[in-house]
């Protein structure tokens, strides 16, 4: 364990504290493992002879305004506990005393995180079929949650919500920029002149994809938690829906360096049955979707600047994710083909 992770988790710290909420001294023995996948914030194992919990914090480094907020993360799964949408249990919070900066730890949650590869038990076209559509009734069941019935009515404006997200993903892509892209400037201006008509409000993720899901250990098709909740607001769905369509690659699309390759697979299901599934669910109208895949296209493009940003700082524990430039101009390329 090198001494630079050791100053991320400070297990000096870290140890008396759950040992104290948890009532298990084991804790005291504290190690910590970081989990590869994490772009934005960090995520560690914990293990002792008490069992096993996962750290998430920030990365190290100077950070972008409103960025890695620890703080929104705990209260959104909190909230959600006991709710139809699967998450882990927070077991603590802090704002800065452990770790210098706001972290949370929660429950491992046992099953599947999927990065690059499916377990076993997703041989077969109709276990991937199932997979497919618990992925998207999961996500039905986000956006079917009252806000207010599990205390998150003021967890976010609705109102306006999809204006106000381009121009903070305009702001983080500034923010983060090493040179002009004429690309993006353009798919930004366009953004901002056809945002459509809002049709309802809900708890939106902000980051749903595969790899931020636990699937259950034995059972394909069920979720068993919901991970990675850092972005999550009240807003539009279909922010969610759009960057779920770029993240589930086809195998005429070409890959991502930050987006696992899974869902091209044979047997997968199709973008088109995605949306079939979610319009039956919810009875949305996903006549606008073109607009919402084009911001995903733009917001992931600010994402993946921001992520080679810190990779370059050095600021993501160790982590390089190579050069992204290509991509970025390429996404946005495609955001505005769609328009």
């Amino acid at each position: 364990m090198s001494a630079e992770l050791a100053d991320l988790v400070r297990p000096e710290a870290l140890g008396p504290a759950l040992a104290e909420v948890t009532r298990d001294d084991g804790w005291r023995a504290l190690t910590w493992e970081l989990v590869t996948g994490g772009k934005s914030n960090l995520t560690f194992m914990l293990r002792s002879p008490a069992g096993e919990l996962v750290l998430r914090r920030p990365p190290s480094g100077k950070l972008l305004p409103k960025a890695h907020d620890m703080r929104r993360e705990a209260r959104v799964q909190a909230a959600l506990a006991g709710s139809d949408v699967p998450v882990p249990a927070i077991v603590l919070t802090d704002d800065g005393g452990l770790l210098g900066l706001p972290c949370y730890v929660m429950e491992r949650v046992a099953g599947h995180v999927v990065r690059d590869t499916l377990p076993d038990a997703y041989a077969s076209t109709e276990s991937r079929q199932a997979l497919g559509h618990g992925f998207v009734e999961t996500l039905a069941r986000i956006h079917t949650t009252a806000p207010a019935a599990v205390g998150l009515a003021d967890y976010g404006r609705p109102e306006g919500f999809v204006e106000r997200q381009v121009r903070l993903w305009t702001e983080q892509w500034q923010k983060s920029l090493t040179h002009e892209v004429p690309e993006m400037t353009e798919l930004g201006r366009r953004l901002a002149a056809r945002v459509p008509a809002q049709q309802r409000s809900s708890i939106v993720h902000g980051d749903y994809k595969l790899d931020n899901l636990v699937l259950h250990p034995t059972t394909p098709g069920r979720i068993a938690a919901v991970l990675d909740w850092e972005m999550s607001t009240l807003g539009d769905p279909l922010t969610d829906l759009g960057l779920l369509m770029l993240y589930w690659r086809g195998t005429e699309d070409l890959p991502l360096t930050l987006i696992p390759p899974i869902s091209h697979l044979a047997g997968m299901p199709s973008r088109e049955d995605l949306l079939g599934w979610y319009a039956a669910l919810t009875h949305i109208d996903l006549a606008e979707m073109d607009f919402y895949q084009a911001f995903a296209h733009f917001k992931f493009a600010a994402v993946a600047q921001g992520v080679q940003a810190r990779g370059r700082a050095g600021s993501a524990a160790g982590q390089d994710f190579g050069d992204l430039d290509t991509e970025i101009v390429g996404l946005a390329a495609r955001g505005l083909d769609l328009l």
